[in-house]
C-alpha cells in the first residue's frame, strides 16, 4: 500500500475519529494531485468545513482548501489575511459593509458603516483582495419605520457613490449581496436581481456590482442561468449551496450546478465561484464533489 492509498483509506473509513489537526493532515494528503483543471476560480467559506463533532481551525481549513486546488476564501477579515497568505489563498470576499439587518438602505446606519467600509477597501487593496461585501439592510429601519424599496434604493445609491470612488482608486469592487427574504432573511431588501442591478446602474460605477447567491436567488426567482446570462456585467461573485436546506450538492436538492458552472465559463466569467453550504456528510468529501461539479 502506498502512502497516498493509506491516507485515502484512513480518510474514508474514519473521518470522525480523527482530531481536527490529524483529519486536516489526512485530507491534505488524500487531496494531493486532485486539483481542479476547469475554467472557473473556486473559493470556499468556513461553513463548508463545519462539523460540530470535529471542528477545524482556520489554518487547517486553508491547508485542505489549498491542497484541493481552491484559490479563494470568502468572508475573512484583515486580521486573518496572514493565514490565507500562508497557503496562497486570496481573501476573495471581504466582509464588513453593513449587516443583514443594518445596511446601507437606512441613513441611520451610514455613520457606522462608512469609516469601516473605507478601511476595508484599503485593507483589501493592500493584500490583493478583489471584493468587499455590502449589505442592503432590512425593510424595517432602525427607528421602526418601513422603508420602501424605492426609498431604500435611493438612500443606498446616494451613500455608495462616495466609497465606490475610493474603491475605484484602489482597484477594489464593492459587491452588494442578494439574499432571500422568503426563508432565511425576512424583510431583507436586496432580495431580487432586478433591484440589485437597478442599484448598480444608479451608483454608476464599474466597481459597484453584485454578489449573486445562487441558493438565495433560486428561492426568490429561479431561472438561474437565464438571469445570469442577462445580467452578467453586474455580477462579480457567486455563492453556491443546494436548495432546499443550503446543504452540499447531492441528489436531494433541485439545483443542477454543472450547467450553471458551464454557463459561467461560456460567459468567460473571471471572478470567484465560492461554496457556502453547510455539509451534512463528511465535509472534505462534500467539498471535493462541489469542486468536481464546478470544474468545467
Amino acid at each position: 500500500m502506498t502512502r497516498r492509498t493509506c491516507f485515502q483509506a484512513l480518510l474514508a473509513t474514519a473521518p470522525l475519529a480523527l482530531s481536527g489537526s490529524a483529519r486536516a493532515g489526512a485530507a491534505a494528503q488524500a487531496a494531493a494531485g486532485a486539483k481542479p483543471t476547469g475554467r472557473l476560480r473556486q473559493g470556499v467559506t468556513r461553513g463548508v468545513f463545519r462539523r460540530a463533532s470535529n471542528p477545524m481551525t482556520l489554518d487547517e481549513m486553508c491547508k485542505i482548501a489549498a491542497d484541493l486546488g481552491i484559490e479563494g476564501f470568502d468572508l475573512i477579515g484583515p486580521q486573518d489575511f496572514p493565514v490565507l497568505k500562508k497557503y496562497g489563498l486570496v481573501p476573495s470576499m471581504v466582509p464588513g459593509g453593513g449587516s443583514i439587518k443594518a445596511g446601507v438602505n437606512d441613513k441611520a446606519n451610514h455613520a457606522t458603516i462608512e469609516p469601516k467600509l473605507m478601511s476595508l477597501i484599503d485593507a483589501a487593496a493592500a493584500t490583493g483582495a478583489p471584493n468587499v461585501i455590502v449589505m442592503a439592510g432590512d425593510r424595517v429601519g432602525a427607528d421602526g419605520r418601513i422603508i420602501s424599496d424605492e426609498q431604500g434604493m435611493e438612500t443606498s445609491a446616494e451613500f455608495l457613490r462616495k466609497p465606490v470612488k475610493h474603491a475605484e482608486d484602489k482597484g477594489v469592487t464593492l459587491c452588494l449581496e442578494l439574499l432571500n427574504s422568503k426563508v432565511n432573511h425576512p424583510n431583507y431588501m436586496a432580495d431580487h436581481t432586478a433591484w440589485g442591478v437597478d442599484l448598480c446602474k444608479r451608483v454608476g460605477s464599474p466597481r459597484m456590482k453584485l454578489l449573486y447567491d445562487i441558493y438565495h436567488m433560486q428561492i426568490m426567482e429561479g431561472d438561474i442561468i437565464r438571469t445570469i446570462r442577462e445580467n452578467i456585467e453586474y455580477l462579480a461573485h457567486f455563492h453556491t449551496a443546494g436548495n432546499p436546506g443550503r446543504h452540499e450538492f447531492d441528489d436531494t436538492q433541485e439545483l443542477n450546478y454543472r450547467p450553471i458552472a458551464e454557463a459561467l465559463a461560456e460567459l468567460n466569467f473571471r471572478g470567484f465561484v465560492s461554496h457556502e453550504y453547510t455539509p451534512l456528510k463528511d465535509p472534505v468529501a462534500s467539498l471535493k464533489e462541489a469542486i468536481r461539479v464546478c470544474a468545467v
